[in-house]
Parts: C-alpha cells; sequence; structure tokens
C-alpha cells in the first residue's frame, strides 16, 4: 500500500466517524518555544492548554513534522529520521479511553478491502503505563487481545507530558512483530527492533507541576475535560505494509535513494556503509524540500540553520559518495515528484524550491572550497609545530565557523598523513549542544510566563479589537499587570501593561508595527501606549507607561491612537500588497513573501528568488506599482471560509497560522491577499511608492526596501536637489550625469595607476643605492634601513628582494628595511641560502623587530614581514636586528 494510500485511508476513517479533517500545519511553528513542528499534536497545543476553544469535539490529521536531535542516528537505524509524518486523532472533552482504543484497534485490524490497513491482530502487542487498570481491561476484555500480549511499563515509555507544566496523562502504545528473523521474542519490553511502535494513544486528564526530565514532577490533580491525543507514524506503518526492512526503503523514500544511486555510480546494498550514506542523503533531502516548501530558508540561525545543517550533510555526503558535480536539482525533482501526491502545493512551487535547493548547494561548494584553503593551513601548522595530530579546536572551528564537515577533516588530514584530536572535536561539539539544550530548557519556560495574561483572559474574556473601523473609542480596563504579574492598580510613572474590554489599538503581526497613543481614564489618568502585543490568542495588551494619576481595574475611560502613524502604517502596508503583486507579476510565483516589515512611511518586503532582480525589472515593478496608485482602486476587505478565499485566488503568506475564517484584503481588480492588518480605502491615499532597491538577505531571499506618500516625495526632492547640484558642477544636462561621472572616474583611476608606477618606480631606484651601502657584521653582509614614509607593503617587499639580488659574493646576505605606512611602522625581512645556513631566520629577525614596535609578524625562512603601533621605535627595531646578525654570526 502506498504512502499516499496510508493518508486517504487515515483521514477518511476517522471523518466517517464525526472527526473534522484538519489539514497539516506549516513545519513553520505558532510557537514561540518550538522552531519547527515536531510532533503531530502542537497544531492543536492552544486547545491541550486552555488558551483557545477548539472549534470542534474531534479532529484528525496527517501532520508533517521534522525532529533533528538524533540526526546523528539517521541512516543507521530503522526508526530515525528528520521528517515524517504523523497521523493523529484527537478528542476534546468527547470520547475517552475506550473510543480512542476501539477505533484503533479496527482501523489496524479491518481488512483492506473495507477500507482498514489489514494487519494481522496476532502480531499486535500493546503496552499500558504500569498502573492503567482500565486501559488494560479495555484492551483484553473490550478489544480482546490476550494478556500475554499485554505489557505493563512505567512513566518513562508509558506517561505523556509536553515537557513543561500543563496538560499531561498515561498512553497506550500499539506494536507490530516484525518476526524471528529481527530479534528474540518477548515483547516491546524486550526488543524495540522486532517489535516496531507505530501508534501511541495519549489519555490526557492531569494537570502536571513543574519538574526535570520524564518522570520527576508531581501530578495536580484532574483537568476540568479530558481529551485525546494520538499519533501513528506514517512511515512505520508504510515500513510494515509494503513489507520493507527499514523506513527509506518505502515509497517515498527509495526513489530518492535509487536517484542518488545513479548519481554515484553507488549500489544500494553492496555495503552497509555506503547504504547508511544513501539513506542519509534520501531523508535529508526529503526534509530539505519540505522545509523549503514551508517557507524556510537555509541561514545560520534558527529553522534556517536547521535546513541549512541537513542540506550540507546530504550533499557532502554524496560528494565522498563519489559525486563530482551538482545534484541537488536531480534529487530535489525526484522528492517533488513523490511528495507532490500527498502536498500538491509542493509541485505549484517547484520552481522556487528548486532554485532555493540549488542556491544553498552552490553556496556549499564554495565554502568547501574556502574550507579546505584553511585545512591545508592548519596542516601545516600542526607539521611546523613537529606534531602529527591536527587539534579539536582547530577541526571545530572548521566545522563550527567554516560549515566544514569533521568526517572530510578527518578524511583530508589523514591523505596528509595527520590525525585528527577528534576526542577534543567531540568535547567541543558537546559543550556547544549543551548550551543549545540549557538555552532551549530555558526557551520552553515560557509557557509559565504566559500563566497571567491567561488569567486575564479566563476573568475577562477575549479582547475585541475595533480597529478597522475605529480609530478610538470607549474603552474598559480589565486587566493590569506589572513585572509580568496582575496587579489592582499602577501609579504614575510606572510602566504597566494594560489589558482592555474593547480596543482601537492594533497589536504589532504579520509584519506590521503596533499603534501607539493614549488611553485617557474617566478618573483623569493617562497611559500614555508605546506598543501592543497579543501574548496569547484574544488577550490584547497595552504596553506603557502611566503618565497622569493612578489606574484601576474596572476603570472605564477612552483609547485614542495616534491616527499620524496609523495612517502612514496603513500607506506601507498597502504599498507591501502592490509590491507583492508587481513581483510576482514580473518574476513569477516563485517571488513569494517571506517576511515583512510595515513601518509609518516605509516598508521593507521579503520575497523569493535565486538571483538578484535586475534593476530594469525593479523600475519596472515600480512604474506598474505607481500607475496602480493613479487608477484610485478602492480597497476592501472581507471575512471568508479558507476554501472559499482559495476559491478566489487570495494569496496566503508562508509560514502564517490560518484559521477556519481568514480576512482576504482586495485591492481593485489587481491584488488579493490573506491580512489581518489595516490599510487605506483607496490606493490614490498612497500619493507615491518608491523602491530604494534589493539586497540578498539570505541564499533564495531578497528584500525590497521602500518608501511611501510624503517620506517617498522627501527622498525624490532630496535627490533632485543633488541632482541640481551635480549638473551645476559639471556644466551639463542632468541626462548627462552618468557619462560625465563615469568619465571623470575612469581619469582620476588612470592618474592614480600613473601616480602608483611612479611612486614605485622611485622606490625601487633606491635599490642600487641601499645595496652598495651594505655592512659587514662579523661576515654577513646586512644592509637596514628606514625608505620614503607611505611606500606599500608590496612595494617594501620588492624593494627588499631586489636588495638581496643585488649584493654578491660569497658572504651571507641579511636584508632589513622599514617604513610608515598609515601611521604604522612596516618591516620586511629577507635573508639569503647562506644567512639561514649560519641560522639567521628572516621569521626570526622580523619577530624580534616587530616586538620593538609594539605588535608582531612572521613568515617563511627566506623573507617575512611584520609591523606595529610605534613609528619612533623603528631605530630600536633597527637595533635589534643588528644584534640578532652579530650574536649569529
Amino acid at each position: 500500500m502506498e504512502s499516499a494510500e496510508i493518508r486517504r485511508r487515515w483521514l477518511s476513517f476517522f471523518e466517517k466517524r464525526g472527526h473534522t479533517v484538519v489539514p497539516s500545519a506549516s513545519l513553520i511553528a505558532d510557537d514561540p518555544t518550538l522552531l519547527l513542528v515536531n510532533a503531530g499534536m502542537v497544531p492543536f497545543k492552544p486547545y491541550f492548554l486552555g488558551e483557545a476553544t477548539p472549534p470542534y469535539r474531534r479532529a484528525v490529521s496527517v501532520q508533517k513534522v521534522v525532529r533533528t536531535p538524533d540526526i546523528e542516528e539517521v541512516g543507521r537505524t530503522t526508526r530515525h529520521g528528520t521528517f515524517f509524518q504523523m497521523c493523529g486523532n484527537f478528542s476534546f472533552g468527547d470520547y475517552f479511553r475506550e473510543g480512542a482504543i476501539t477505533q484503533a484497534w479496527e482501523l489496524l485490524t479491518v481488512p483492506v478491502a473495507d477500507g482498514g490497513y489489514g494487519l494481522d491482530p496476532e502480531r499486535l502487542w500493546i503496552t499500558v503505563f504500569e498502573r492503567d487498570d482500565e486501559a488494560e481491561r479495555i484492551w483484553r476484555d473490550v478489544v480482546g487481545v490476550p494478556a500475554e500480549r499485554i505489557q505493563r511499563l512505567g512513566m518513562g515509555p508509558n506517561f505523556w507530558s509536553m515537557g513543561v507544566p500543563g496538560p499531561c496523562g498515561p498512553c497506550s502504545e500499539i506494536f507490530y512483530d516484525r518476526g524471528p528473523g529481527f530479534g528474540p521474542e518477548g515483547g516491546p519490553a524486550v526488543n524495540d527492533e522486532r517489535y516496531v511502535e507505530i501508534w501511541n494513544l495519549v489519555f490526557m486528564q492531569y494537570e502536571r507541576g513543574p519538574g526535570e526530565g520524564k518522570e520527576d514532577y508531581p501530578i495536580l490533580g484532574e483537568l476540568p475535560a479530558r481529551n485525546i491525543d494520538t499519533g501513528l507514524g506514517l512511515e512505520r506503518l508504510a515500513m510494515i505494509l509494503q513489507d520493507v526492512h527499514n523506513m527509506y526503503e518505502t515509497d517515498t523514500l527509495r526513489v530518492v535513494i535509487d536517484r542518488a544511486s545513479e548519481l554515484t555510480g553507488v549500489r544500494y546494498g553492496d555495503a552497509e556503509s555506503s547504504d547508511v550514506s544513501l539513506r542519509v542523503v534520501a531523508d535529508h533531502l526529503r526534509t530539505s524540500v519540505m522545509l523549503i516548501g514551508d517557507g524556510v530558508t537555509p541561514g545560520n540561525e534558527g529553522r534556517g540553520y536547521v535546513l541549512r545543517r541537513i542540506m550540507r550533510r546530504a550533499i557532502r555526503t554524496m560528494r565522498l559518495l563519489g559525486a563530482t558535480r551538482p545534484v541537488v536539482g536531480d534529487l530535489a525533482d525526484t522528492v517533488l515528484g513523490m511528495m507532490g501526491q500527498q502536498y500538491p502545493e509542493l509541485l505549484t512551487d517547484r520552481a522556487r524550491i528548486e532554485a532555493v535547493a540549488r542556491a544553498e548547494e552552490s553556496a556549499f561548494l564554495k565554502t568547501l572550497q574556502a574550507g579546505t584553503t584553511i585545512l591545508d593551513a592548519a596542516v601545516a601548522d600542526t607539521r611546523a609545530a613537529g606534531s602529527a595530530v591536527l587539534a579539536g579546536d582547530k577541526a571545530f572551528q572548521l566545522h563550527d565557523t567554516w560549515g566544514f564537515p569533521i568526517d572530510l577533516t578527518l578524511e583530508m588530514a589523514a591523505e596528509q598523513g595527520l590525525s585528527v584530536d577528534e576526542a577534543g572535536f567531540r568535547r567541543l561539539m558537546q559543550e556547544q549542544r549543551d548550551r543549545a539544550k540549557a538555552d532551549a530548557r530555558a526557551k520552553k519556560q515560557g509557557h509559565a510566563d504566559l500563566s497571567a495574561y491567561r488569567e486575564v483572559a479566563d476573568a475577562a474574556g477575549p479582547s475585541e479589537f475595533t480597529g478597522y473601523t475605529e480609530t478610538a473609542g470607549e474603552v474598559r480596563v480589565v486587566g493590569l499587570l506589572a513585572n509580568g504579574a496582575s496587579v489592582p492598580a499602577a501609579s504614575e510613572g510606572d510602566d504597566v501593561e494594560v489589558v482592555l474590554d474593547r480596543t482601537p489599538f492594533y497589536a504589532e503581526g504579520g509584519g506590521q508595527l503596533a499603534d501607539t497613543g493614549r488611553i485617557r481614564l474617566e478618573n483623569g489618568s493617562v497611559v500614555e501606549v508605546r506598543d501592543v502585543q497579543q501574548p496569547v490568542p484574544g488577550v490584547i495588551v497595552h504596553k506603557g507607561t502611566v503618565q497622569v494619576g493612578e489606574v484601576t481595574v474596572g476603570a472605564g475611560g477612552y483609547g485614542r491612537i495616534d491616527l499620524h502613524r496609523r495612517r502612514a502604517i496603513a500607506r506601507a502596508h498597502s504599498a507591501t500588497h502592490l509590491t507583492h503583486q508587481a513581483l510576482r507579476d514580473a518574476l513569477g510565483p516563485t517571488a513569494a513573501q517571506a517576511g515583512s516589515e510595515n513601518a509609518p512611511g516605509r516598508f521593507r518586503f521579503d520575497f523569493g528568488s535565486p538571483a538578484a532582480v535586475p534593476g530594469t525589472v525593479l523600475s519596472d515593478v515600480e512604474q506598474k506599482i505607481n500607475d496602480v496608485l493613479v487608477r484610485e482602486l478602492d480597497v476592501s476587505a472581507e471575512v471568508m471560509s479558507m476554501e472559499e478565499a482559495r476559491k478566489q485566488g487570495a494569496i496566503a503568506e508562508f509560514g502564517e497560522k490560518y484559521g477556519d475564517r481568514v480576512r482576504v484584503v482586495t485591492i481593485g481588480d489587481y491584488s488579493k491577499e490573506l491580512c489581518g492588518g489595516t490599510h487605506v480605502h483607496n490606493t490614490a491615499q498612497l500619493g507615491l511608492v518608491k523602491l530604494l532597491g534589493e539586497s540578498s538577505i539570505g541564499s533564495g531571499v531578497r528584500r525590497v526596501e521602500a518608501l511611501v506618500g510624503a517620506d517617498a516625495y522627501r527622498f525624490l526632492a532630496r535627490e533632485h536637489t543633488v541632482v541640481a547640484q551635480l549638473t551645476e558642477l559639471v556644466k551639463g544636462r542632468p541626462e548627462e550625469l552618468p557619462e560625465r561621472v563615469s568619465g571623470m572616474l575612469t581619469r582620476l583611476r588612470e592618474a592614480e595607476k600613473e601616480i602608483e608606477r611612479f611612486r614605485a618606480q622611485k622606490v625601487l631606484e633606491a635599490a642600487g643605492s641601499l645595496a652598495a651601502g651594505a655592512r659587514d657584521v662579523r661576515g654577513v653582509a646586512l644592509v637596514t634601513g628606514r625608505v620614503p614614509d607611505g611606500t606599500t607593503a608590496d612595494d617594501l617587499r620588492t624593494l627588499v628582494l631586489d636588495v638581496r639580488g643585488r649584493i654578491t659574493g660569497d658572504r651571507p646576505v641579511v636584508v632589513a628595511l622599514f617604513t610608515v605606512a598609515k601611521g604604522r611602522p612596516l618591516t620586511v625581512v629577507a635573508t639569503d641560502e647562506a644567512a639561514r645556513e649560519r641560522g639567521l631566520r628572516a621569521g626570526d629577525l622580523v619577530r624580534a623587530a616587530s616586538r620593538a614596535l609594539g605588535g608582531g609578524g612572521g613568515g617563511k625562512p627566506d623573507v617575512a614581514q611584520g609591523g606595529g603601533q610605534d613609528p619612533a621605535a623603528i631605530d630600536e627595531a633597527l637595533t635589534a636586528v643588528e644584534r640578532l646578525v652579530a650574536e649569529a654570526a
């Protein structure tokens, strides 16, 4: 049974039993504690935490999931992967243990012809929490599983929580016995390779307190409502239904393995080591495509770093397997062909996904080249120090700074006869992981910080946003917080967070900056609002300072936003929509939005593009935007179902989480987008849009920055003034400026080159006199001196070598010359072979001179360079060189 069919049957089975089918959320987690969605229940987390009321009692989904903690195990085991699909059915205060257990058993064991998966009941084993008598009774007496195939396990494997205070409960897991060929009998308590977990049923009924690990926390009591959260691994079930040995050989990954084999000439099945490598490539490329498809772009932080890491691991593995040319485009195309059967949006966005993937491969291949150069230098330093072991910190620097893989470092060092302090490297890597884990743990505690806001929401209900139609209105204080805790009152001078029953203030979101303004209460008190946020759904928090009087919970008053700021932001936001559409018209659908910021009078807009946008195209985009402005198109907003929005062709932003009802902003017949922000009423209100330029902000992502309205006018006015001044200076017309300025710059560069040639010639003319003035120091021909200030390091080096070459005879030769460039002293020292035989090495002499100059230097035994901070110390440096020559001679 193909994976697409497994997915279809899952959704169909539960939909027929009253579950609402919920599409997979984006892999970009709508959760400050998560980089990426790492479990099927993550989109439903607000319902389990009580932050929001679920719109349905039953739900079913197949959620895209990415996990990377066990990345080193990918390809080595049957069950570790970075991307997988988690099938889940959920109950919010509806059915509980018996409903979850009986439905699971039915779906797994009903024959294929009747819509089930047709698994042999005799090969299914069950685990339950050691104190969950009810679950065992249901499995044994209601379902009919023999008692000998039901095992009780402790809290670690069979009790679930989110890892922070909140909902928790016992769970029951279903395992499939793959047979004696995979290990000894005895059930999942004995062997988890033979007995593969395929489904976990969580009976969420308790609330847990704070604590560490999976077991060290108190159970505080029962939840108000009992919930069900289950997860079946689609890839694991596919492994069983397709009768393959591991998840990498299932239909969605085996095609990628086969393509990688074709590209490298390495046949899958010939050797375990190469099989592991091919499985790594297949897993990582599929994950990369899915992440890029959801709007993640490679970067050095956060989820961008996760993507970059796995992509580069796959690229490097392909090269180790023998690939000599770029391969990511071919592999991504294979992944898209297979996964597109389940997620058609991948095929729609194929061009952008492949462009981003290819750009990252190109960048990494350059990194490999640069890393090789750095490694060669590290090898040379190691040999010079008389060691045969490359230091662990060098390997770590290559990995951490340059992205150079450790196994490539090991291989290339071995080729040059060196080993690597791998233990030192692993220690530094572990220290970095420990720091990351500590940071992640600290971030997870963010749930506790939201408790005060949830208390306000529970007591007062959600805040009503009136800002689409009002800029001021009557309000009532329903919550007051200071330093993260609820307070009954706040006095003049206090920083405070105010929650209102209704508010015209827009909370920052969707790229739009928050409103500012004032809340004036009936008692005369005034709060100056400087920021507005929505920390939990429905709670709009006004952050500010009490300017006058005292603010108390329950007080009524009047809220007014800064109207000038709001209008300027609205113009910028509407201009962003126009820019998005114009870029898509010019570049195609690959120019999808990847982020934005709408500020008063200006905006920035990030979009997908594998290369820079030509200036002519950007000019056309700007012209098109301003043409739309003069058409005076009306701007309207309408709330509708997500399905209706799709039918109307509304554009949705990557990574945004949308509910069943969405707000669609339409600009005439030109633009239609899902958006929760504020806008102008007509495009004529924008006045003018001026694009300032575009630049790269990451692999495959570009950024346009622009001014709107009066800000754009003021910018153009300043530009006009500058142009007028330049035309006066060059005595020409404005349209002649580029040609005239270009000509002047060309002549200036030619003059500078001529001056440089003349100056270098004058420096080298001194070579003869310097060589003739060589002094005999105990049998060594020594030339020292200071040449004219301003001599460059390259010219000084050329002069020193020229002087050394002019001195003939049997005497050893040492030349040490000094100059001052840009206020700092420089020195270059050269020795001939006879001098080196006496122990006079250029590097030693330069280091002695540089110490006197207050700096450092070094180089090869025949020629070296150094410098310092103190030009007045040149005489002292000369003396240091002469002293070393005399001592060695």
